[in-house]
């Protein structure tokens, strides 16, 4: 008698897997809201150079099966529900335990101390996905927010090197990749991840983490470089 194959779990799609994990009260749901970020993420992840996520839509597992890394988001024009965001800086620890598409992240959130009352929460809004648009599909990355806090955030872009600093949390610095032309770094073109189209490869400098009992240092692995459209409309 011929055996009875048990459905491949990976032929599932991503939201389906999500789906049959998630199915608890830590699912938060978005409320589509007017808002609009225009400026720059820049990240340094575990990952070896360069990080498989991007291309693969976080479908590949990362370098090391896991994935840690610190965000920086600079925004340089931006609104939600009518307060400007613009100038504001955002700092994020992420820690996805797999695939990043499958979800299960944990994200401590560092909002610039300069942000007003409104802005602050609707900075929140926006990176746990509850403000819908194009952040909306944190609801179902983003298992767990382990802290949210202001925080004197300080973002330097100067030329090739990037840094984020918060202080004795986060000191990272990133430097792009040099192309074989020097005026043009290694890009990635086209693609269809989750930041934007157009990714800037880079690699760790300095890079630490000390907070929440994570101590990491990514000197020498995978980051990455990207100018960021993002919004959200009410329906």
């Amino acid at each position: 008698m011929a055996a009875t194959k048990k459905p491949d779990a990976d032929r599932l799609a991503v939201s389906q897997r999500i789906d049959s994990r998630m199915s608890n009260p830590k699912r938060r749901t978005a409320t589509p809201t007017d808002w609009a970020i225009k400026g720059e993420l820049f990240l340094n992840c575990s990952c070896e150079l360069f990080c498989p996520c991007v291309v693969s839509l976080g479908a590949h597992p990362p370098t090391e099966g896991h994935c840690n890394a610190w965000m920086a988001i600079a925004i340089d024009e931006g609104h939600y529900e009518g307060e400007d965001l613009s100038g504001l800086n955002v700092g994020l620890m992420v820690e996805i335990p797999g695939r990043m598409a499958e979800g299960g992240w944990k994200v401590a959130a560092y909002v610039d101390e300069r942000a007003s009352g409104k802005a602050y929460n609707g900075i929140l809004q926006i990176f746990s996905g509850a403000a819908g648009g194009t952040t909306g599909l944190f609801t179902m990355l983003v298992s767990d927010i382990v802290n949210a806090e202001r925080e004197k955030v300080e973002i330097v872009r100067d030329g090739k090197k990037r840094g984020l600093y918060i202080g004795r949390k986060i000191q990272g610095e990133i430097e792009m990749i040099e192309g074989s032309s020097p005026d043009h770094p290694v890009m990635i073109s086209n693609s269809k991840y989750w930041m934007g189209p157009d990714i800037i490869a880079a690699k760790g400098i300095k890079s630490k983490v000390r907070d929440f009992g994570r101590i990491w240092d990514f000197a020498g692995k995978s980051a990455e470089i990207c100018p960021i459209d993002w919004s959200g409309a009410k329906p």
